[in-house]
């Protein structure tokens, strides 16, 4: 990244979805600026864009009070080291995407140092921790925001912004091919299809998994010709071969390294974590069951500033409780079970929130790739 007289930028993506968004917008920038170097912390979607990770992105996919806690002391070791590397080597610009609790005060500190600094994704301030906006404004040049009213919002506290649309709405098909997905992953056409995503953090397989394979067992006593398929990030696959195993369902799972999205194109129905994969689940149109469990301290002091009633990102843009959320002691394997299979007996509610998934489609489609590199350039010119 030190070669003199070329456009560097650093980015930080800290978790699988980040790389999902940082790959889209290395799209963009890299059409605008084709000899553009890139380094920083990212994953699989960046790196294959040339982009130079110093440390895995892994390192940084840390979910909940507690769990950041016992990680702290690397992560924040992490920090200061690209920070220091980044104010030795001065990229013209540094993006950090998503992640808000580690680039936050990395952005702050390089834009206290004349580094011009992005932040792309906007904190839910809308939805919890409304404090978060006085970091904001310390850390961010420019928030490239995938959600339509949050401009205005960020306006009115001083800080300039620009939506671009989310990313995810261009890449995920208005009419995903269900068939085509169910024959590439080798699942039957006739049977239904119930999609298991219990998150890419390891916290979230150690709380979740176990749960959403006991609830998959009951659901399949209820009925037998349902088949079940779940996506993996690579790196965790053991630990939940391990959870299979025990809950009784190996060999009745049908577990994949990633494609989650072929598995969403091809279910019927998914169990699913909350965070970034709901919204692509509705994306992709399929109603859902939203769980979460975490740490019992981190959840206490979580919903201490929540400022909205749904967790789930779907409730949260559609301002109702278009699909269910059990989370923490509500999401026991039973109520995940009976949740689930409510919606397969339920067509005409599928179709009502079908055609609600599609209008929210159309309002979070925009050229996602161009309006971020617009939006940079302006911020290069100053």
């Amino acid at each position: 990244m030190q070669t003199d007289g070329q456009r560097r930028f650093a980015l930080v993506a800290g978790e699988a979805s980040g790389d999902l968004l940082a790959g889209l917008l290395l799209d963009g920038l890299l059409a605008r600026w084709p000899d553009l170097q890139t380094a920083g912390i990212g994953g699989p979607r960046m790196l294959a864009h040339g982009f130079q990770s110093w440390w895995p992105q892994e390192k940084l996919a840390v979910r909940g009070y507690i769990e950041v806690l016992r990680h702290y002391a690397e992560i924040a070791g992490i920090r200061r080291q690209l920070k220091a590397r980044l104010l030795q080597e001065r990229p013209q610009l540094f993006i950090g995407v998503d992640a808000p609790d580690f680039n936050l005060d990395l952005e702050a500190g390089l834009r206290s140092q004349g580094i011009r600094t992005v932040h792309f994704v906007c904190p839910s301030i809308w939805a919890w921790r409304p404090e978060r906006i006085e970091k904001i404004r310390a850390a961010a040049d420019h928030v490239l925001c995938i959600f339509p009213f949050e401009p205005e919002l960020l306006a009115e506290q001083g800080v300039a912004a620009s939506y671009v649309g989310h990313p995810v709405a261009n890449v995920i098909p208005m009419t995903p091919d269900q068939a085509g997905a169910r024959a590439k992953l080798g699942l039957s056409p006739d049977a239904p299809v119930v999609a298991l995503l219990p998150g890419s953090r390891r916290s979230e397989i150690r709380y979740l998994a176990a749960r959403f394979f006991a609830a998959a067992a009951l659901m399949q006593k209820a009925r037998p010709e349902l088949q079940f398929v779940a996506p993996v990030i690579p790196g965790l696959r053991a630990e939940v071969e391990a959870l299979l195993q025990a809950s009784g369902m190996a060999g009745r799972v049908k577990l994949l390294d990633g494609q989650s999205h072929a598995v969403l194109a091809a279910c019927d129905v998914t169990l699913i974590a909350s965070g970034t994969a709901t919204l692509e689940a509705a994306l992709f149109k399929r109603p859902m069951v939203i769980a979460y469990n975490m740490n019992s301290l981190s959840w206490r002091l979580m919903r201490r500033k929540q400022l909205q009633p749904w967790v789930g990102l779907p409730n949260i843009l559609c301002r109702e409780f278009v699909v269910p959320e059990l989370l923490q002691e509500a999401a026991t394997p039973e109520a995940l079970a009976e949740a689930t299979l409510a919606w397969l007996g339920a067509p005409e509610k599928t179709r009502a929130l079908q055609q609600r998934f599609s209008e929210l489609h159309v309002q979070l489609q925009r050229d996602t790739p161009t309006l971020c590199a617009d939006a940079i350039q302006k911020v290069l010119e100053g």
